[in-house]
């Protein structure tokens, strides 16, 4: 090749470079993923005995796979995506009707979870204990066992700290011994709705809700009464609406 000289002057000195039309580089992509494809295939048939060169279905076939293989991919994450939304409805359609049923005025509820039986309805060391005991950790909320009107919210004499609602034919309910109160009289309350805390104060041996229930003033035994409404106190189960659990 003959050296030019110095003298000479440079043909391309000055011109510029074309560039690469776009349309040049998509085909350039798309020669590159033939290439890789028929590389696969390639790489299939050397593997097979006797292979002499590259067999067009193999390579469609691959393609072909890999096509499948994307789509079936795809469904998966379609069918993850409706299970979590059916899920995610079914729970809240179940909340929601937690929340309607419990504010049923025919709803009676357990007015806690988690205690343990501790004193009966009756006679107890000479004197009448007009309602049952449920050995609480302090703290621990309880609720409603059914609509109506707070009555009393406050203290009660040697019930302590303590709420009364009124049910309305006759019927009200006492929750005594609380550490806290998370009700006002003249308020209005759904089964299942929060009262207050279960403590230790007034005449008290430890901390535990008392519970009684009254009707036009005389008391009543509370595991009769709420058994015949579908509540078991003494196995801490109470109706579908509520929550049924084992002690």
């Amino acid at each position: 090749m003959r050296q030019r000289l110095s003298s000479e002057p440079d043909r391309y000195r000055g011109r510029r470079r074309v560039p690469t039309v776009p349309g040049s580089r998509y085909a350039a992509v798309i020669t590159t993923a033939l290439v890789g494809a028929g590389v696969v295939a390639l790489g299939a048939g050397a593997a097979m005995d006797d292979a002499k060169g590259v067999d067009s279905s193999a390579l469609k076939n691959s393609l072909d796979t890999a096509s499948a293989a994307a789509e079936d991919l795809a469904d998966r994450e379609a069918s993850a995506e409706r299970s979590t939304r059916d899920s995610e409805r079914t729970e809240s359609t179940e909340e929601g009707l937690a929340t309607s049923l419990s504010s049923s005025p025919d709803a009676w509820l357990l007015p806690l979870h988690g205690y343990e039986f501790s004193a009966p309805y009756g006679v107890r060391w000479g004197k009448v204990h007009p309602g049952i005991d449920l050995a609480a950790k302090e703290g621990t909320e309880y609720k409603a066992v059914h609509g109506g009107t707070v009555t009393l919210a406050g203290w009660y004499g040697g019930y302590g700290y303590a709420v009364i609602v009124d049910h309305g034919d006759g019927i009200q309910t006492i929750y005594g011994h609380s550490s806290q109160l998370m009700v006002k009289a003249g308020q209005q309350v759904d089964a299942g709705t929060t009262l207050g805390l279960v403590g230790d104060t007034g005449h008290s041996y430890g901390s535990h809700l008392h519970l009684e229930i009254h009707l036009d003033g005389n008391t009543l035994d509370p595991i009769t009464f709420l058994r015949d409404r579908g509540v078991d106190i003494q196995s801490e189960i109470e109706p579908i609406y509520g929550s049924v659990t084992a002690p």
